[in-house]
């Protein structure tokens, strides 16, 4: 298999971070190390998180919590000791949070949320994304309202007993590198560029010497064939089974024969033939991109737009012109049984196009920041690169407000109806987490705080039920079962937060 030797040693940073490297790549890694993430709340569920962000590098932290340690807090937080009880929450937490990793920077504010958004809203509004964890519905309220003004991400977190419940509340996200499951190679074998069909016209398959005919890269292999097959049945591609069985017959007939007569060990043949499903697929845009084309945010630009959708208004104008209908070459080609010299050839036959490609949007997407204003740095060579190798996986978040959600007049009734089909659907937990925030704000308490309340508080959880689910004009029915167990948490939302549960 070719192989292109690795120039210098890994650096302990890449040691480090191997696996996470593999997962999301330099770019996520670079993201990840540049954040700065704030939690609201250093209960058991936002200290996990904060595990989860800091083990792999995240740039920096900030806690806002203004509680003080208690018995309940050292029971379900490994974060936190019985020495630490009467001590700030979030400065313990914090300090013990950053002997995982020494590279990441943690700060803490002992401070409770409502007076900082009291005092100080823009406060939220310096991180690149704020975890809110177990606050009120009343505070929540408040502070997705400010983080949404300024397009910063919320992520709402709470757990309830053995229920968890995450959302992420922005404006919009947008996606360059998707990792799609399943992707297929950008080869074009069903319409080769330029240079690609001339690098193909240089093999002749019927004159090689033996020891080459075994070394070819099996896309050239399919490449040359499918010429063939495309001259025999007036330039069209195989479209069928049959038809593309017969394309592997071609192939196969192509293997040398030894002196018995019998056929040579050509892996590389067989690899061509295994191949020949995905290689001869039709070079196509996919229908998300094409909706992100006609988005009104790729359509009307103005100062205030993001380089994403600069980008991609170039990469549009680049498939109505040089792209002849398709998007940038992604420049990269699988792993193949080939001699070196050919593969490292042919690897650079798809570079070359790539970063021809990638310059031709680059021209496009400086066109556009000069008719905008911008300046052209406004928009990196990393950018610009990235986003065209990942052309084809681009992809548009766009999330409700949650005052939107919470609205009795635009929440989307007919949805929740049809979940509560199933009475065991997680729907019925979304609505009872909302008759539980009902309950808070009536009683400032959550249910089952006090044990010999549990049998009182089942009644005022139902009742709280009955009338959220009045306001909304929901007519579903929830079974008693939910509203006895939500009532016998005992009020601390966190007992069991490690088997949380996400809808």
């Amino acid at each position: 298999m070719a192989t292109v030797p690795q120039q210098g040693r890994v650096s302990l940073k890449e040691q480090r971070y191997d696996r996470q490297l593999r997962l999301w790549g330099d770019h996520g890694q670079e993201t990840l190390e540049a954040a700065h993430v704030c939690v609201i709340n250093a209960t058991a569920t936002g200290t996990e998180i904060l595990k989860n962000l800091v083990l792999p590098g995240v740039g920096s932290f900030t806690i806002v919590d203004g509680n003080q340690v208690t018995g309940e807090d050292v029971g379900n937080n490994f974060f936190l000791q019985r020495s630490n009880i009467g001590q700030n929450r979030a400065q313990c937490t914090t300090e013990l949070l950053q002997e995982l990793n020494s590279d990441v920077s943690g700060n803490f504010v002992e401070e409770n949320p409502d007076k900082l958004l009291d005092n100080d809203p823009s406060f939220f509004c310096r991180f690149n994304i704020v975890v809110a964890t177990q606050l009120p519905e009343s505070t929540l309220i408040r502070l997705a309202e400010v983080l949404w003004n300024y397009s910063i991400p919320l992520l709402v977190c709470r757990t309830y007993g053995l229920v968890g419940y995450m959302r992420i509340v922005i404006k919009e996200h947008s996606v360059v590198e998707s990792h799609p499951d399943n992707a297929l190679d950008d080869l074009r074998l069903d319409n080769p560029f330029p240079e690609l069909r001339e690098h193909v016209q240089t093999y002749d398959l019927d004159h090689m010497e033996k020891k080459d005919h075994s070394h070819i890269p099996w896309i050239v292999i399919v490449a040359k064939y499918l010429e063939k097959w495309h001259n025999e049945n007036g330039g069209q591609m195989p479209k069928n089974y049959k038809e593309k069985e017969a394309l592997r017959e071609m192939i196969r007939q192509g293997i040398l024969k030894n002196e018995n007569g019998g056929l040579e060990d050509e892996e590389n043949f067989e690899e061509a033939i295994k191949n020949v499903n995905t290689a001869v697929s039709a070079t196509k845009i996919p229908g998300c991109i094409e909706d992100i084309f006609i988005d009104d945010r790729c359509i009307n630009l103005s100062q205030q737009t993001p380089p994403f959708w600069i980008l991609a208004r170039a990469v549009k104008e680049f498939v109505a012109k040089e792209g002849q209908g398709n998007l940038p070459v992604r420049g990269t080609i699988p792993d193949m049984i080939a001699d070196s010299g050919k593969f490292i050839k042919l690897q650079n036959v798809y570079r070359d196009k790539a970063k021809k490609d990638a310059e031709a949007v680059g021209n496009y997407a400086a066109k556009l920041l000069q008719s905008l204003g911008k300046a052209p740095e406004s928009i990196s060579q990393k950018e610009l690169k990235l986003l065209c190798s990942n052309s084809a996986f681009l992809r548009v978040v766009r999330c409700r407000s949650l005052s939107e959600e919470y609205d009795m007049n635009t929440s989307n009734k007919d949805e929740i109806i049809s979940h509560m089909d199933n009475p065991d659907s997680e729907m019925v937990l979304y609505l009872m987490l909302r008759a539980v925030d009902r309950f808070f704000k009536h009683h400032g308490r959550y249910p089952g705080v006090y044990n010999y309340q549990v049998e009182d508080d089942i009644g005022k959880l139902k009742s709280c039920l009955n009338s959220f689910l009045q306001e909304y004009g929901l007519p579903v029915t929830v079974k008693d079962d939910y509203v006895h167990e939500l009532s016998c948490c005992s009020g601390s939302c966190e007992d069991h937060y490690k088997t949380i549960r996400h809808f």
